[in-house]
């Protein structure tokens, strides 16, 4: 008899065994097939991957207080925790070494943690570790990347952990520099977005730096964390927010009213045009159209208004800004063939085709960025600092928005957030590398036609008259091209000494820009009618004379 029921207890824990092995075998095979390869898949089906490694986590059978598993690039620990529970803390030195993790890590949990679920549902408790070693489970609009790629989560049974006094503390270890980024402890806010399953974000954490090789967060909720790198050109200091978004409000506000009113007294003239005339209208179009779409970004990138508008006028901020930087190239080659030809310019259906080009090229640019990169526009925020405080918060500049005017919307968080080019790959290429082409094009434009007006001037025999007109030529042709793309190179000049001045210059040409023009469009005016009186005052002294 006392055989058989020691063979039956044999049975009984060879069974159990065998089923805590099952049950932990069962998450092990969902960890590796979330490293398989899935076409096709989209961003919903890593939440519903990530949900079910929890629960399987939960649910999970196994003997003794805790469980390890791994795979090449995500490690699981699950600890049965009761309402004695004193804290804990993990470290990536104690732990099976991961092949894709070769960086230490570590996560410390505070007492408080089991407490206020202790109070309402005194039971076992069960505490999970989740550490992914790469990011493409957590894909986001952010233009940013993450240290290390490491994700490092935990979650107390099914139940939320938020509020706490004790902090959380998340430590990432490198080995790189971070000079040149702004580092930010992050958590996964799922649910935030309409395109993906969560965003990135630094709410209920702090971060610090211990050492040069260390990030700290120190958290007050259980979720996802990571550390966030974002480039950072250069600080801004806080207190320069103010008169820069000044400037930059009433110079954009003059300049609508300056464009507007050159377009309208255009049309009341009613005479006829010639070319030229036609080139400077359009410029002055796209400089309304930019000055209006930048005044009414930071009004829709506010969270009430559907990230769908902020989007839309991002793309038609970007067409304005690359139609203007257009035209300025136009006004440039214009210029080149008015010398270059001798005052006579004949190309058939010649309006036609630069309005396809000053036009339908940025058109052509943004539709493709669009079709192909839709998240490169939204809302774009522009963290500063506070001179007073260390360097550690986020920090950005306002050539960021590249070539436009600072972005500027004063508020009690120090962050000025707008509708924009958020990708920093299309705003190197298609911002900041396609106004330095035109403003390159005009400057050697401009150093053309003063050498050849220099010339024309010096020629021996000439009429005085002609040296008079072209001291004259000289001067409106450096005044045109020096308003038309010279003083968008400053976007150039954002570093070291030159910071503080280029903030301020860049600002107040930029913004005051249509103004230019207008005052520019005034004087060519006045000249043009005081020439039509000479020429009539002329002709009325020869028909008295005969």
């Amino acid at each position: 008899m006392d055989y058989y029921a020691a063979l039956f207890l044999c049975l009984c824990l060879v069974t159990a065994q065998s089923g805590t092995a099952e049950a932990s075998q069962e998450s092990l095979r969902w960890m590796e097939k979330m490293e398989m390869p899935h076409k096709g898949r989209i961003s919903i089906s890593f939440a519903e991957f990530i949900r079910g490694l929890e629960n399987r986590l939960l649910n999970a059978s196994f003997q003794g207080s805790n469980l390890t598993l791994q795979t090449s690039t995500i490690q699981t620990l699950v600890f049965k925790l009761g309402c004695d529970f004193a804290g804990l803390s993990l470290n990536s030195v104690a732990l099976k070494p991961v092949p894709q993790a070769p960086v230490r890590h570590a996560m410390q949990f505070p007492a408080q943690l089991t407490r206020e679920t202790c109070r309402t549902r005194p039971r076992d408790l069960r505490l999970i570790c989740i550490y992914f070693f790469t990011a493409r489970y957590f894909q986001n609009d952010i233009n940013a990347s993450l240290l290390n790629n490491y994700v490092l989560g935990a979650q107390l049974g099914r139940g939320h952990v938020n509020n706490l006094t004790e902090m959380i503390n998340i430590s990432f270890w490198h080995n790189q520099s971070l000079e040149g980024y702004s580092v930010t402890c992050v958590f996964w806010k799922e649910e935030a977005s309409k395109h993906r399953w969560g965003v990135w974000s630094p709410e209920g954490c702090r971060t610090e730096h211990p050492s040069p090789s260390q990030v700290l967060c120190r958290c007050n909720h259980l979720s996802y964390f990571a550390v966030l790198m974002q480039i950072s050109p250069a600080p801004m200091p806080a207190e320069l927010l103010v008169p820069l978004t000044y400037i930059s409000i009433v110079g954009c506000s003059v300049s609508v009213m300056a464009s507007l009113l050159t377009i309208l007294l255009h049309f009341h003239a009613r005479k006829q045009s010639d070319s030229t005339t036609h080139i400077h209208m359009n410029l002055h179009t796209s400089v309304l159209l930019l000055n209006v779409t930048f005044l009414l970004s930071p009004v829709l990138a506010m969270p009430s208004v559907p990230e769908s508008a902020c989007t839309a006028l991002a793309a038609i901020l970007h067409y304005a800004l690359l139609s203007c930087l257009t035209w300025m190239a136009i006004e440039g080659f214009n210029l080149y063939l008015l010398l270059g030809r001798v005052y006579n310019i004949y190309i058939r259906r010649y309006m036609l085709k630069l309005g396809a080009v000053g036009w339908g090229v940025p058109a052509f640019l943004m539709l493709l960025l669009l079709a192909i990169k839709s998240s490169a526009y939204g809302r774009h925020a522009i963290p500063i600092f506070d001179s007073q405080e260390n360097g550690t918060g986020l920090q950005n500049v306002s050539i960021h928005l590249s070539c436009l005017h600072i972005l500027a919307v004063v508020n009690s968080t120090a962050v000025n957030v707008g509708c924009w080019v958020r990708s920093p790959e299309v705003h190197s290429i298609l911002v900041m590398g396609y106004g330095g082409l035109t403003s390159l094009f005009n400057l050697v434009v401009l150093a053309w036609v003063l050498r050849t007006l220099h010339r024309l001037k010096s020629r021996r025999g000439q009429e005085k008259a002609l040296s008079t007109r072209a001291c004259r030529d000289t001067i409106t042709v450096l005044g045109l091209t020096v308003l038309l793309g010279t003083t968008w190179a400053l976007a150039f000049f954002s570093f070291g000494v030159f910071l503080l001045p280029q903030l301020f210059l860049f600002t107040i040409f930029n913004s005051f820009y249509g103004f230019f023009l207008f005052l520019w469009f005034c004087s060519q005016r006045c000249h043009s009618e005081a020439e039509v009186e000479m020429k009539m005052e002329a002709c009325s002294s020869s028909q008295t004379m005969l």
